[in-house]
């Protein structure tokens, strides 16, 4: 089982993220390896919340170009992290 820190890379912080944190829902970015199960047990132990449902999206890095050069940015994924009624994350 990966470390907790090196499964969570990220809260992200964005508007509808904050439509999501009054359903008690929170967005995270995290470790393209990472399983439904280790992000759930890695969200348990750094926050001290019970997560009752993990949704997850894998996101394909665009294509972009930096100085006359074509470069690709890297595959990321998300996790919608789902708490029990009463949790709560505080994000900074």
């Amino acid at each position: 089982m990966p470390q907790p820190n090196r499964v969570i890379q990220r809260v992200r912080q964005t508007e509808k993220g904050a439509r999501l944190a009054a359903l008690r829902q929170y967005v995270l970015q995290v470790a393209t390896e990472a399983n439904k199960l280790e992000i759930k047990r890695a969200v348990e132990e750094l926050f001290q919340v019970k997560v009752t449902n993990v949704n997850t999206q894998v996101y394909q890095g665009k294509w972009r170009r930096l100085t006359g050069r074509w470069g690709r940015r890297a595959n990321w994924k998300k996790a919608i992290v789902t708490l029990a009624e009463g949790q709560k994350i505080e994000v900074k």
